[in-house]
């Protein structure tokens, strides 16, 4: 398969077995975030995490999942702010497991669950909203190392405690 698919303005990076795509407009973060992630990953902060691609990315349906594969003329290639175009080790392909919007306009503290899916291609994958000025890679970090979890389903023993920034569970009640 040469590039495969339809190409789009974004970057990703494989991390652990999963890749993160990262979309937003030009100037608002995408290779930054790749490069964070990248290093998170060194760093043993994530599972390891290599670049697929940056600035310009290639998707396909394989079923019911989204591949990811760097353009061609890019493959290994790497802006970083303030050192230009590096080459780093990249892989040829993943299967999205996550969606980042930089700059994204439904960015919000609460997120309703609608906002935290992207639909690629008729398949549905986690998105991340991030709205500008915001740094992205502990969104990131904490939605790969995290599990999801309520207040009002399955409380931790500091919000009944109202420790914290944490609501009280019979705030509604009361």
């Amino acid at each position: 398969m040469s590039d495969g698919g339809p190409s789009i303005h974004a970057s990703a990076v494989k991390v652990g077995d999963l890749a993160v795509l990262i979309r937003g407009p030009s100037g608002s973060g995408k290779s930054r975030l790749a490069f964070d992630l990248i290093m998170a990953g060194r760093s043993g902060v994530l599972e390891r995490a290599v670049l697929i691609g940056d600035d310009r990315v290639h998707l396909a349906t394989l079923g019911r999942e989204i591949e990811v594969r760097p353009a061609q003329l890019l493959a290994g290639l790497i802006e970083i702010r303030g050192l230009g175009i590096r080459r780093c080790d990249f892989v040829e392909h993943a299967t999205v497991g996550l969606v980042v919007d930089l700059d994204a306009a439904d960015a919000e503290r609460l997120p309703p669950a609608e906002s935290l899916k992207a639909v690629i291609f008729g398949v549905e994958i986690p998105r991340i909203p991030v709205g500008r000025d915001y740094l992205p890679l502990p969104l990131v970090v904490a939605a790969l190392t995290t599990t999801k979890s309520s207040s009002s389903v399955n409380p931790s023993a500091d919000c009944l405690k109202g420790n914290g920034n944490h609501m009280n569970p019979t705030l509604a009640t009361e």
